[in-house]
């Protein structure tokens, strides 16, 4: 069984937020994958359902980012998980929009989200890191995740929401490259191959008529 973690904060004032991209992420599995009705547990808002073969809670922590551990710590004992069974998706600022990578532990980088989770299952979790640009001084950047996605972002968003549920029965079994390449093959689809056209072949030149004056005509002919 695995745990599948989105962060957010609720409430429809954040819905929209890059800061609920995990939020979105993890709704956007549910729908498509015919996931049973959300319900109130463990402080969340979470869901059952199947993957490929694997079953899967999905987990939607209600009590604001900074104290997301909580709801997950409560979750992963109740179903007596390991802290490998559990994946989280969450907003990077690492990352430009529209990327996509996968991280297995290591720090929190000051996400305070992931900075709870480490305080209540250690560090030794799973992340989709979902990248959302960063504003450019680090000053602004709780005002940035706060605020909702730009109407030009929504075509590439939700690209990206279609390609991980496409890919989620992959990385419920382990499959990051495979779900990664689902991603990508929504957000940055092949381009087609088309062969180069062939080049049209010139008519040949119509051959002169043959000139049967003689020398003498042809030089009378010049000062007509």
């Amino acid at each position: 069984m695995k745990l599948l973690v989105g962060l957010g904060n609720p409430g429809a004032k954040y819905a929209r937020n890059r800061h609920n991209i995990g939020f979105m992420a993890v709704d956007r599995i549910a729908e498509d994958q015919g996931f049973a009705p959300w319900r109130s547990k463990f402080q969340a808002e979470l869901t059952e359902g199947r993957l490929g073969t694997e079953k899967v809670i999905l987990l939607k922590p209600q009590t604001f980012m900074n104290l997301s551990g909580q709801s997950v710590g409560e979750a992963m004992r109740f179903y007596k998980l390991d802290s490998t069974d559990v994946i989280v998706f969450h907003d990077e600022i690492d990352l430009a929009p529209g990327k996509v990578r996968l991280k297995s532990g290591g720090g929190h980088a000051g996400h305070n989200g992931l900075r709870s989770i480490h305080q209540h299952i250690g560090p030794h979790y799973d992340r989709v890191r979902l990248g959302v640009g960063h504003p450019g001084d680090k000053n602004k950047v709780s005002g940035y995740v706060l605020s909702d996605f730009a109407k030009a972002d929504h075509d590439w968003l939700d690209d990206e929401m279609r390609g991980i549920s496409d890919g989620a029965a992959q990385l419920a079994q382990d499959e990051g490259p495979k779900f990664l390449n689902a991603v990508a093959a929504r957000v940055a689809p092949a381009r087609p191959s088309t062969p180069a056209p062939k080049p049209v072949a010139k008519p040949a030149p119509e051959p002169e008529p043959e000139d049967d004056r003689s020398p003498l005509q042809r030089l009378a002919d010049r000062f007509k």
